[in-house]
């Protein structure tokens, strides 16, 4: 009710229903709260998780265990009709994540000749058998004899003793190819074998005469790595080491100090399950402190179902909660809200105050920011500290104590992340210029993640942070990063989107950083992004992108509608000013979509991991992100009125 004296607001029904669908959608997330404050969604990969989570299981002697079944029940539901296995819900087989579930099948019992393995047969040989698949999955299956090791890319561990100044060196990849290479260098140095019975054996796979993808078609620097290749691997059939003792040494201490204050090595699944291989390659037994934390670890990312066994790639609660009240307070929630400032109090708990692997390429810098996970000190991350900097700048502790302790906090974080600006003006992930190009044509690079370049979606969500914090377009550091973002837009206006899917999620950060800090949206530019925007509009008002676009850029911006995707676009176009229907038909979207409960679901999968090679489904993706695009529209209405 409106005071006396005051005009009575009368709500459109449009207006009606998106307070209504607001408020049922906050009841959600108030629901669904930890006891402690914070959010976390499930996190979810393709099968290559439960695939390397048996053969690891397997590995360390456990291979009969109950889950380690319910883990092959659910590679067996996931396999698709025609015998294959996707990367991603509506994707192509992929013929690594096909051959490793098939290997895994085949090697709990299940006979090759069933229909099912028949299928998943033709398949992986149709897309061309093992030489088919990539390094990590060739050197999973030479552990267990299924793939020659001298046909496996070499990972020689004295590649942690190369100098800085070295072109190739540990500190210019990327932090989880760090994470990974290091316990598999241990890995390829060591060579471990872990027999499996004869019915086990899937030389049927093999397809005479193949060579791995790796070795064809070779440009400049791909047969500069693959001569080199060659070569370590001439020496370490002549027992040339001389360095081998010191390197495996290093190795073997980096992975320790990287346990510390983390839940595993970058608290990311693919670490952590090559460490422990690693570490039992090293002499370390299953129950040794070390071995059995990382064990721990692993079976924390499990997750049951009935008579199935998921795995998650790892947990995603700093980024949820962060999103999750950055969507409740533009959804009109007070910003003293209780539950608002207890969540505001858990993230706090996660500041990063210790130096981290950043350091390398960032001696300026002191600590500061936020990680992804639930621990992970060596690796603050930019996009997470951003988007905590956005949602804690919109709380307010009562407390002068506790506001003042909140105010350091994002003082230290945007020291940090101030530091970590790239040359050309963006922001990669965790390291800063991070961006050797020449170091993804190394053979074991095909993970598609070697390095960590700026990106457009991370520096749009960086001048959404600024402009809440108070800096302003003259300023150098905003200068630079819009700078970044001007080049990077594409011929046809949009933006890629490395870490969301795809052009949509880059499109919307980009166009919504460049409003927050007070670009003219009405440039010719800005215009055209958002005609490209509608021109990629379902017809059911929504919008969505297949994770395919990563592959074939034609097709950018299609695919089935999805809660968050069609969040994306709204906020995106709503940053351009735009006042066609093309904004109400992807609001009526989300309220004729909207659950019961007041969550949605995406059907497609919005999140990307490694482009072209790993993605994921986040799913709070479909709760917070319709709410803030809710929120805003709301907002928008009123100013309209």
């Amino acid at each position: 009710m409106s005071k006396p004296g005051q005009a009575q607001i009368v709500l459109s029904p449009l207006h009606a229903k998106v307070r209504h669908a607001i408020a049922a959608a906050q009841q959600h997330l108030l629901r669904i709260q930890y006891a402690d404050g914070h959010w976390r969604g499930e996190l979810e990969g393709d099968t290559i998780l439960e695939s390397e989570y048996i053969l690891t299981m397997y590995y360390i002697g456990r291979g009969d265990s109950g889950r380690v079944h319910m883990a092959a029940n659910y590679l067996r539901q996931q396999q698709l009709p025609d015998g294959g296995w996707a990367i991603y819900q509506g994707g192509p087989p992929d013929v690594s994540a096909s051959a490793k579930a098939y290997f895994v099948l085949k090697l709990l019992g299940d006979d090759a000749e069933a229909a099912h393995m028949k299928k998943a047969r033709e398949v992986i040989l149709n897309l061309g058998g093992l030489d088919a698949t990539n390094s990590f999955t060739r050197i999973y299956l030479a552990i267990f004899g299924q793939y020659p090791w001298e046909r496996c890319p070499a990972v020689p561990p004295e590649i942690i003793l190369l100098p800085k100044w070295s072109p190739v060196n540990l500190s210019e990849m990327s932090a989880w190819t760090r994470g990974i290479v290091v316990p598999l260098a241990v890995m390829w140095a060591h060579k471990p074998f872990c027999p499996v019975p004869p019915y086990a054996d899937i030389a049927e796979l093999r397809i005479a005469g193949a060579r791995p993808a790796n070795e064809l078609n070779l440009s400049f620097w791909k047969r500069f790595f693959h001569t080199t290749d060659l070569t370590l691997k001439q020496l370490e059939k002549r027992k040339w080491s001389p360095k081998r003792d010191k390197a495996l040494k290093a190795c073997e201490q980096w992975m320790i100090e990287h346990f510390a204050k983390s839940d595993g090595i970058g608290a990311i699944f693919p670490p952590i399950i090559n460490s422990i291989i690693a570490l039992r390659c090293l002499g370390y037994d299953n129950d040794h402190p070390l071995t059995a934390s990382q064990i721990r670890e692993l079976e924390r990312l499990e997750i049951e179902d009935g008579d199935t066994l998921k795995i998650a790639p790892c947990f995603s609660p700093v980024w949820d909660t962060a999103l999750a009240i950055n969507a409740l307070v533009e959804s009109g929630m007070p910003n003293h809200h209780p539950r608002l400032l207890k969540a505001a109090e858990w993230i706090l708990s996660k500041e990063v105050k210790e130096v981290g692997d950043w350091k390398v390429k960032n001696p300026e810098g002191e600590p500061g920011g936020w990680y992804f996970e639930y621990a992970n000190e060596f690796y603050p991350d930019v996009d997470d500290t951003f988007q905590v900097l956005t949602a804690l700048s919109k709380v307010r502790f009562p407390s002068e104590p506790d506001e003042r302790r909140k105010r350091e906090a994002m003082q230290r974080a945007l020291n940090w992340i101030l530091t970590m600006q790239n040359k050309d003006g963006g922001w990669g992930s965790f390291d800063k210029d991070c961006d050797e190009q020449f170091l993804t044509q190394i053979p074991f690079a095909d993970h598609n993640a070697m390095i960590d370049p700026s990106t457009a979606d991370i520096t749009g969500r960086g001048l959404e942070t600024f402009a809440g914090l108070g800096l302003e377009m003259k300023h150098p550091v905003v200068e630079k990063a819009m700078s970044f973002l001007l080049k990077e837009q594409e011929r046809d206006f949009t933006w890629f989107g490395r870490w969301g899917c795809n052009y949509i999620y880059g499109t919307w950060l980009a166009l919504h950083g460049l409003k927050c800090i007070g670009e003219d949206m009405m440039e010719a530019r800005y215009q055209s992004a958002g005609c490209w925007l509608r021109s990629v509009q379902n017809e059911d008002g929504g919008w969505g992108e297949s994770p395919r676009s990563y592959d074939d850029a034609t097709t950018k911006g299609q695919g089935i509608s999805t809660a968050s995707q069609t969040a994306w676009a709204v906020m995106g176009l709503m940053a351009t000013q735009d006042v066609s229907q093309s904004v109400d038909r992807g609001i009526e979207y989300l309220l004729a979509t909207q659950r019961e409960d007041g969550s949605w679901i995406d059907e497609g999968w919005t999140g990307t991991g490694f482009p072209k090679v790993f993605y994921l489904r986040y799913h709070l993706y479909a709760v917070y992100f319709p709410l803030l695009a809710l929120g805003l529209f709301a907002q928008r209405m009123f100013d309209l009125e």
